[in-house]
């Protein structure tokens, strides 16, 4: 477990690759003015019947939280771990002050044919997913920094970071077909906690649609929408410094009206 930083705790739940580190910039960035606690998905429950996974992952949120003395947080989940944080919005909501949503899936979202072939054969199909990973990373490494120095360096930071924590394509699997088995628009559909979706922009994010994100526009009452601009998919990393002032600002936000007695809700964009 990672517990760092000082002010309004945040739990940030990482993206279907399930480490931590992946994340070091963001979470650098963002205990700078909040008290951060972060975890790997591998310190659940993968080795649990694909019906019961994203269930541990709640139990092992709710024990960071007690170990942390910290009755509520602003709950951040990052691509795949947004679904996980919807879940847990929704299903704790007298834990969860805010709900932050970072380049997430739909709640609908179904696999195509290359994905299935993926979770049939993950070891197998490691290589491809990360030819796939560094196609789309390039663009969105050029537009989000400035110049040719600074490229290669996030580039070789963010590749020393991947390499340092690999990634389990088995669990990986397992993960996802835990996704396919529960109902995430329906607890979407539950959430009651002032909710953010943060995206990229739309031709930079090769990973998530950014119309497939916005979809839980439909399902969480009152979310609002705002673009990291000159990112797509991993804008926490490329940009941390942008992306935390975002989630900053809407997290202070909240917790000031919670505080004071004041909630109201957001509106919708």
């Amino acid at each position: 477990m990672i517990d760092i930083g000082n002010g309004t705790p945040i739990v940030l739940i990482p993206g279907i690759q399930g480490r931590w580190e992946w994340m070091k910039p963001a979470i650098q960035a963002l205990s700078a003015r909040h008290r951060v606690l972060s975890f790997s998905l591998d310190e659940g429950p993968h080795q649990r019947d694909v019906t019961t996974v994203f269930d541990g992952w709640l139990d092992h949120i709710d024990a960071m939280l007690d170990r942390a003395k910290a009755p509520r947080a602003a709950i951040v989940g990052v691509s795949f771990g947004g679904l996980i944080a919807a879940r847990y919005a929704a299903r704790r909501p007298a834990h969860a002050a805010a709900l932050v949503l970072v380049s997430s899936p739909s709640p609908r979202h179904t696999l195509d044919e290359q994905s299935e072939s993926y979770l049939k054969h993950p070891r197998l199909a490691l290589p491809l997913f990360a030819a796939r990973a560094c196609h789309r990373l390039l663009p969105e490494a050029y537009a989000a920094r400035p110049t040719w120095a600074s490229r290669v360096q996030f580039l070789a930071g963010h590749a020393g970071r991947v390499m340092h924590a690999p990634l389990y394509p088995s669990r990986m699997a397992h993960w996802v077909r835990a996704w396919m088995a529960t109902d995430i628009e329906a607890d979407c559909r539950l959430v009651s906690a002032p909710t953010l979706l943060v995206t990229g922009e739309p031709h930079l994010d090769r990973v998530v649609p950014v119309t497939q994100s916005l979809e839980v526009v439909r399902y969480i009452k009152n979310a609002r929408h705002v673009v990291l601009t000159q990112t797509g998919h991993i804008g926490l990393v490329s940009r941390p410094a942008e992306f935390a002032e975002l989630v900053t600002t809407f997290v202070d936000d909240q917790w000031g009206r919670h505080v004071n007695g004041t909630v109201t809700a957001n509106r919708a964009v």
